[in-house]
């Protein structure tokens, strides 16, 4: 049966770690939402991972790591995890595979959502500025950049200069040069190359053969875009409808879903919560 594990408050629910201690029982974990804002913490013989972009179900040999078309990706973030987890004794290889449909963070989304949090104030959301928003605003607008894009360099270098032709307009005290974006673009391109593949197709072929999937949920269902505590949300469905859209499977492929929560709610950045406690007592906890 295939499981989807995702929070049910505000995120940090350690859901890091029940996936860890599920991934025994399945052949393939895939990530369907959010970017590398979310940082699952595990630890394996007292060795501390912490796991942003790639699926923890890594650190278990022979799963197959799937990082689907609803996440946005970092590819200095995820080459740098790739290189950490390597460096630790964890042999990654051929076992990530990330869809060609996935969006890219670049370095002019990070200016971006620099600048519109800024802007706000003290009506400020707490947004990581990693650039994740701002990757989110350019897929739904359609001038995203996504992995399947950095095969194609011709398009690829039209679409770096438009974009970053719009960025200057934005933020108008520094300029940002769009050549070495793009010449990174087609370093990253070589090494996305071989993990790079139509991930919904190869999910279900994988359900057709009987192979078990854990779908690995991020952030929390009250940081939904769309059933959170909005505005003070993340840009993703962090709740069970992410699965489907984020990684290009049916809703017939949930078997089973596992809210994780814990014994008492935290959030981080900027939002309600009602139930928050003050003085002695909070902090104390």
């Amino acid at each position: 049966m295939n499981l989807a594990v995702l929070g049910a408050q505000w995120g940090d629910e350690g859901k890091g770690k029940i996936v860890d201690l599920l991934t025994p029982h399945f052949s393939i974990v895939a990530r369907y939402q959010g970017g590398h804002n979310a940082g699952h913490t595990v630890y394996v013989e007292g060795t501390k991972f912490i796991l942003r972009l790639i699926p923890s179900g890594i650190l278990h040999p022979g799963v197959t790591c799937v990082i689907g078309n609803g996440v946005v990706i970092d590819p200095q973030a995820l080459f740098a995890e790739v290189d950490e987890l390597t460096k630790a004794g964890v042999d990654v290889g051929a076992r990530i595979l990330i869809s060609d449909k996935a969006h890219l963070i670049l370095p002019y989304h990070r200016d971006l959502d620099l600048l519109s949090e800024a802007r706000r104030g003290e009506r400020k959301l707490g947004t990581t500025s990693r650039g994740i928003g701002p990757a989110y605003e350019d897929k739904i607008a359609r001038r995203g950049i996504r992995v399947g894009d950095l095969a194609d360099p011709r398009g690829l270098e039209q679409d770096v200069r438009d974009n970053v032709t719009a960025r200057n307009r934005l933020v108008q005290d520094t300029a940002m040069d769009w050549r070495p974006v793009f010449d990174r673009l087609v370093e990253y391109g070589e090494r996305m190359r071989p993990w790079a593949r139509d991930v919904s197709l190869m999910l279900n072929d994988a359900m057709r053969e009987g192979r078990a999937i854990l779908f690995e949920g991020a952030q929390g269902t009250l940081l939904d875009i769309d059933h959170g505590t909005y505005p003070y949300v993340t840009s993703s469905n962090a709740s069970i409808g992410g699965v489907c859209t984020g990684l290009g499977v049916g809703p017939r492929a949930i078997g089973g879903v596992l809210g994780v929560a814990k014994a008492y709610t935290t959030r981080v950045g900027e939002g309600p919560l009602p139930t928050e406690l003050s003085g002695e007592m909070g902090r104390r906890l």
